[in-house]
């Protein structure tokens, strides 16, 4: 600090660089998490979409997902293993 620099008034701040902001395309975004989830008595694909996505109207979602296990959605069973993507 040179004398001048003391006689100078009020206070220097430092100056912050400059961040450039990259937006990662969606090819290179990570997947959704998709969660497993064992079919219990009395679920249906209507209210297991309730319980996940907060909308029963989204069971197709779901369906969608799992048509290897799920051969008709008015038919799933206890035990089976799905996934909510």
């Amino acid at each position: 600090m040179g004398l001048m620099d003391f006689f100078k008034k009020g206070v220097e701040k430092p100056v912050e660089p400059k961040t450039q902001k990259i937006q990662t395309p969606p090819s290179m975004k990570a997947p959704e998490a998709s969660r497993e989830y064992t079919i219990e008595r009395g679920d249906t694909l209507s209210n297991i979409a309730k319980k996940f996505y907060g909308n029963a109207g989204d069971w197709k979602k779901i369906y969608e997902a799992n048509k290897n296990t799920i051969k008709n959605p008015d038919l799933i069973y206890p035990g089976e293993k799905i996934i909510i993507p």
